[in-house]
């Protein structure tokens, strides 16, 4: 009996625990995208910017991708940086939005074009 009167208490908790790993994997993957988009960006000769999207896009699953934001910036002489923005997906959707965004940023030095 006491089990049972226990039952939704012990779902809610695990419902929360799975919220907060949801919460720590975006933020991993918020920094490897960016990781991953500046080092494309850097290295490309044409179209630094659609490769730098690209990049940080390529391996995000589909949860996190359609509210990802993207911000490819190589106006510094030496640096090109993105900037990763992504919402947390919740596991029940309906019962509570977080509307938390978790941000990464990342930078990685221009590669030189010359031969």
């Amino acid at each position: 009996m006491e089990f049972l009167g226990m039952t939704p208490f012990i779902i809610l908790i695990m419902l929360v625990l799975w919220e907060c790993a949801l919460i720590g994997y975006t933020f991993s993957l918020a920094g490897n995208a960016a990781d991953v988009g500046a080092r494309k960006g850097s290295g490309a000769e044409y179209g630094a910017g659609a490769a730098c999207r690209a990049g940080a896009l390529k391996d995000l699953p589909d949860a996190w991708r359609d509210g990802a934001r993207i911000r490819c910036d190589g106006s510094s002489s030496r640096l090109y940086e993105t900037t990763v923005r992504l919402k947390v997906p919740v596991l029940v959707p309906g019962l509570f939005d977080l509307d938390t965004q978790i941000k990464g940023r990342a930078g990685s030095p221009k590669e030189d074009q010359r031969w």
